[in-house]
């Protein structure tokens, strides 16, 4: 596979990196000579390979989940340039879509925190780069995903927020909105809801995304050629937001 090292010696963070588009993510990331701290809660699903060099557990919901990343990191490698805001869950998708009106308690306390971590950009130089992960329900409404629509919602917003706090200080801060995307929240979507086609009749380009369409863009948004872009939520969705 090409590559382009748009991101050589740039130290990531990439957090629920151990499958699905945070594994792409990572991946995508060292191809392109980033040194990384690959960080989740679980190691169970990611493979040994070459360009995996290893993953830090970290529960990212707990109060100090986040310091202990960057202090690992700092004694690592003495920086951070990029960090991706990757791990989410989505409750819904393990059962029927939900109205809001039923949408239990638990699931709202479960599903915020983990989408909303704070946003700390732990700058050590002169620039650096934030890609938060929202959806394309993060831009419009979808039913029966109340939970998750309105964390992801909230990520879009706090992304806004965060770049114009940081804009001076030359810290690019942008959101990735993929639609439906072949991962295991989507496969459990597909079991429970109304299957494959069904999802498809609602993407215009007729296909289910892969996490390396992602990965792909989440490397332009942590590259020094999106000089002048911050505060951009970017759709991943074939289409879905523009119809």
């Amino acid at each position: 596979m090409s590559q382009s090292l748009r991101l050589l010696d740039k130290v990531a963070i990439v957090t629920g990196s151990s499958s699905g588009m945070g594994r792409a993510i990572s991946t995508r990331y060292a191809r392109e000579g980033a040194k990384l701290v690959c960080a989740d809660i679980s190691v169970t699903s990611r493979s040994d390979s070459p360009e995996e060099k290893g993953i830090n557990t970290h529960d990212l919901i707990k109060k100090d989940g986040g310091d202990s990343i960057f202090v690992h990191t700092d004694a690592t490698f003495g920086r951070v340039d990029v960090m991706v805001n990757n791990v989410g869950i989505c409750l819904e998708a393990h059962t029927m879509p939900v109205p809001c009106h039923l949408t239990e308690e638990s699931v709202w306390d479960k599903t915020m925190p983990a989408q909303m971590l704070r946003q700390d950009p732990h700058s050590s130089g002169d620039r650096g780069w934030i890609v938060n992960m929202s959806s394309t329900v993060g831009l419009v409404g979808a039913p029966g995903v109340s939970s998750y629509s309105a964390s992801k919602g909230a990520v879009s917003n706090l992304t806004r927020q965060v770049a114009l706090d940081y804009a001076r200080d030359r810290i690019h801060v942008n959101a990735l909105c993929p639609g439906f995307t072949h991962t295991s929240i989507t496969k459990e979507m597909l079991e429970n809801w109304k299957g494959k086609e069904h999802f498809l009749s609602m993407i215009p380009s007729g296909r289910l995304g892969e996490p390396d369409d992602v990965a792909k863009m989440a490397v332009v948004l942590a590259s020094d050629d999106i000089v002048g872009i911050t505060g951009v939520c970017v759709p991943v969705d074939g289409g879905v937001t523009a119809a």
